[in-house]
């Protein structure tokens, strides 16, 4: 079996990348940094950064698959320059090394959030879109990071992108900010809404996701991994069957949930602690996330489960945690 090495596997969906790699039996090596571990699977870890070039080098050595899952999941930071450095200049770095150790096959966890939106109906890998349409520092890191990515490819290098829509499931630590939804409304700390929607998808799944495209997926493509469309009531009507929960009823304005962000984020630029409403968050709801996974589906035979299983196992995780 192929060694791989995975970026990202001390957090969410790096995790459910390596432990399926595990599973699997490919030897795993994990670049942490310091400080950081990788717990529940046998793994290789090394001590390293993504903006740090010789690290990632060191770490790839050996290695004959990569999948680049790591990034700067952040809707709010106080200096925004460190999104750009982790999920551009890191992104850079861990091609580059991919490129001069000979790697045969990498894996860019890109997001759903560089897929082009169109008025009506779902967004899918060929709907355009440019990073004037992207809203907030991680979005549009992200999508220069990806555009790296196909820069690359398009010169020789064996990359495959994915996109995932919005992993929901189990060892989601910090959490993400789709984790954050979950747990939120387990605390009652979501009193009412606004009409969004997003793509849920488990986090299991969309590793599996990730697999497919190293084993299927055609270099320079990007592969849209997702399952279910849901607007936002839909989704916190589901934690309330699979909770006991009362879901909230109550549907705010767009225009006041966008006061409520700018307050939060103001406050949060003075204190230096994540504002409760970051803008950005409010900002990108304004659009509902609803795409279709049809050609991982068709190329890749991706086939995640419904949102309840994924949303369900989020649940007994943080329950689980806070026991």
């Amino acid at each position: 079996m192929q060694t791989a090495l995975v970026t990202g596997a001390s957090g969410f969906l790096g995790w459910h990348v390596a432990s399926l790699l595990v599973e699997r039996g490919h030897p795993v090596r994990a670049l942490v940094r310091q400080g950081s571990s990788v717990s529940g699977i046998e793994v290789e870890t090394v001590t390293g950064d993504l903006r740090d070039a010789p690290s990632i080098e060191r770490a790839m050595d050996g290695c004959r698959l990569v999948f680049h899952v790591a990034a700067d999941y952040r809707l709010w930071a106080r200096h925004p320059v460190e999104i750009y450095r982790s999920n551009v200049d890191g992104t850079r770095n861990v091609l580059e090394a991919a490129k001069r150790t000979g790697i045969q096959r990498v894996v860019y966890t890109s997001t759903v959030g560089c897929i082009g939106i169109p008025r009506t109906g779902l967004g899918d890998e060929n709907t355009p879109v440019s990073l004037a349409e992207m809203t907030g520092d991680y979005k549009k890191s992200k999508f220069m990071a990806e555009q790296i990515a196909l820069e690359y490819a398009r010169g020789g290098l064996p990359v495959v992108i994915v996109n995932p829509t919005s992993p929901m499931g189990g060892h989601d630590v910090k959490p993400t900010p789709t984790g954050k939804i979950v747990l939120d409304f387990m605390k009652g700390a979501i009193p009412a809404f606004i009409d969004t929607g997003l793509n849920i998808v488990g986090a299991r799944d969309c590793a599996t996701g990730h697999l497919l495209a190293c084993e299927r997926g055609r270099v320079g493509q990007r592969y849209i991994l997702g399952a279910e469309n849901l607007t936002l009531q839909q989704i916190l009507f589901k934690l309330a069957e699979i909770t006991g929960r009362k879901p909230p009823t109550t549907q705010i304005p767009y225009f006041v949930a966008y006061a409520a962000g700018m307050l939060s984020t103001g406050w949060a630029q003075l204190t230096g602690r994540p504002p409760q409403v970051p803008i950005d968050a409010v900002r990108m709801a304004k659009k509902k996330m609803w795409v279709s996974h049809e050609k991982a589906r068709r190329e890749l035979n991706f086939n995640p489960g419904p949102a309840d299983i994924a949303l369900s196992q989020a649940i007994e995780w943080f329950r689980t945690r806070a026991a």
